[in-house]
């Protein structure tokens, strides 16, 4: 390798400073930081298994709720993502594991766990009651509407 290629190679590798490092969180006790950033208006994106075991990856709304150690997103029942979540329930490895995230300039966060998607009415309810805080509306009534309920294990960002 040239001199100037070393030289830009090191360059390249070198972070200024100030720029905090990514860092794992506790997700029942997350920074206030983080769990500020979590409150805040962002579309996020949810990543759930295709069958294949390839990535299917959507913008959607998502609450945290880290006393009960939950992240919720709603949805149409007949939707993709939920589909996804109900063939990974069937089969022997168990739930789905999925991620969901949300990123602003250089603050980002990620939440991971294994999903289940709930219909009954109460839990529905208690979604969409925490998306229209979140998010400053209350989604239409929906009959196919359904929660996705991931049980959370790890929490990562910088916020």
């Amino acid at each position: 390798m040239s001199m100037s290629a070393c030289a830009k190679l090191s360059l390249f590798h070198s972070r200024p400073q100030s720029y905090p490092r990514a860092m794992a969180h506790d997700v029942l006790n997350p920074t206030p930081e983080y769990l500020a950033f979590w409150r805040e208006r962002h579309v996020c994106t949810l990543t759930t298994p295709r069958p294949d075991g390839t990535p299917h990856v959507v913008p959607v709304g998502v609450t945290y709720d880290p006393e009960a150690g939950l992240a919720r997103v709603i949805s149409n029942k007949h939707s993709k993502k939920v589909r996804n979540v109900l063939a990974a329930q069937a089969t022997e490895h168990g739930p789905a594991r999925v991620a969901v995230c949300q990123m602003e300039g250089r603050r980002w966060a990620t939440l991971e766990g294994h999903a289940v998607v709930r219909t009954d009415e109460a839990s529905v309810a208690e979604a969409v009651a925490r998306y229209a805080e979140r998010y400053g509306r209350t989604p239409s009534p929906n009959p196919d509407r359904v929660v996705m309920e991931i049980t959370l294990d790890r929490a990562m960002g910088r916020a």
